[in-house]
C-alpha cells in the first residue's frame, strides 16, 4: 500500500526551491490503547472538568486557558489571543546552514518524516540528496506548522531506489537536559581492562543495525491477551522471576567470563560468593524401639 502525504511544503536553501511532500515515517497506530469503563456495567467513561471553588461541573464553553504566574494566581487568555501568538503555517523549510551529519547530537532527535519530491521537484531533491551525503552534511533550518516554530534537520539516507531525504524534527536547547546535572565520578580505567571490553565489543559486533531483529515482545503479549478477553478466556498472570541482589563481582574477571574463558567470582573486597544452593536434606526415619523379650 503507498504511502499518503500529510502535506505538501517547500525546502529552500538560496535562490533553489524544492517542492516536497511530507510523510510520517513512524506508526502512531500501532500503539495499544485502553478506555477507560465502568467496573460495574462496562460501559465508556466521559471525562468531566470540575471547579475547584464551586465544586461544580463546567461546560466547555465555559472554560478559558490561563497561565499560573504565582502560585494560584492565573492569567486568561481567549482564544482570539492564543491564535495571534502562534506560528503561521509557511509551508517551508528554509535552510539556514550546513553541517557534519555527526556534530548533531541523536538526542536532540524528535520526530521523523519522509520528504519525497512532488510535481517538478525531482531533479533539485536528487541534487540535494546527493550533495548532503557526499559532503557528509545534512542541512538545518526553522520550520512552521500547527502553530509552533520546530527546528528541522534535513539528512540524506540511502535506499534502494537512490538517494532521499529525512526531515528530522529537533528539539530545542532548553528542551534537553545537560548532562553535567548527573554526577559521574571520574574513574580510571585500567588498560588490561579497557582490552577485555574492546574484545567483547568486537565479539559482539554487527556490521549494520537491522531493527527487524529487535521485536516488541510486550506488545505481543498484551495483543495475545486482548484475543483470549474477546474469545472469552480466562487471562492467567504469569509469575514474576525472582531477582536476587546484585552481586559485586571482579571487573576483570567478569569481562573474562563474558569473553567465554571461566566463570566470575566475587570480589574480594565485595559480597561473598553465591554459595551453591544444596537440596533438602530428607528428614531420617526414627530408628524403631527395641523390642520387648516375650515372657515365658
Amino acid at each position: 500500500m503507498a504511502a499518503r502525504s500529510i502535506a505538501s511544503l517547500s525546502v529552500s536553501f538560496g535562490l533553489v526551491s524544492i517542492p516536497v511532500k511530507l510523510y510520517s515515517a513512524t506508526e502512531a497506530t500501532r500503539t495499544i490503547s485502553f478506555n477507560m469503563l465502568h467496573k460495574g456495567c462496562g460501559s465508556r467513561l466521559k471525562q468531566q472538568y470540575l471547579c475547584l471553588k464551586e465544586e461544580v461541573p463546567v461546560a466547555r464553553e465555559d472554560i478559558v486557558k490561563g497561565y499560573e504566574f504565582a502560585k494560584d494566581q492565573y492569567v486568561m487568555f481567549s482564544p482570539e489571543e492564543l491564535k495571534a501568538l502562534e506560528e503561521a503555517g509557511t509551508h517551508a523549510a528554509d535552510i539556514a546552514e550546513f553541517v557534519p551529519i555527526e556534530s548533531v547530537d541523536p538526542i536532540y532527535f524528535d520526530k521523523a518524516y519522509y520528504l519525497g519530491p512532488d510535481k517538478g521537484g525531482a531533479k533539485p531533491y536528487a541534487l540535494l540528496a546527493r550533495a548532503l551525503r557526499e559532503s557528509k552534511r545534512c542541512a538545518l533550518g526553522r520550520w512552521g506548522a500547527r502553530g509552533k516554530q520546530y527546528i528541522v534537520m534535513i539528512r540524506p539516507i540511502e535506499t534502494d531506489q537512490g538517494d532521499a531525504l529525512v526531515m528530522q524534527q529537533l528539539l530545542y536547547a532548553a528542551e534537553v537536559r545537560p548532562i553535567k546535572e548527573i554526577d559521574i565520578p571520574k574513574t580510571d580505567v585500567k588498560d588490561a581492562e579497557l582490552k577485555l571490553a574492546q574484545q567483547l565489543i568486537e565479539q559482539q559486533a554487527s556490521d549494520s543495525f537491522n531493527p527487524e531483529s529487535y521485536t516488541d515482545d510486550v506488545r505481543k503479549r498484551i495483543e495475545a491477551a486482548v484475543q483470549k478477553k474477546v474469545e472469552g478466556q480466562e487471562v492467567t498472570l504469569a509469575e514474576a522471576p525472582e531477582t536476587g541482589g546484585a552481586q559485586v563481582i571482579d571487573l576483570m574477571e567478569a569481562l573474562r567470563a563474558s569473553l567465554g574463558k571461566k566463570k566470575p567470582v566475587a570480589a574480594a573486597t565485595g559480597a561473598k560468593p553465591a554459595e551453591t544452593r544444596k537440596p533438602p536434606k530428607r528428614a531420617q526415619a526414627p530408628e524403631p524401639a527395641p523390642k520387648k523379650a516375650a515372657k515365658k
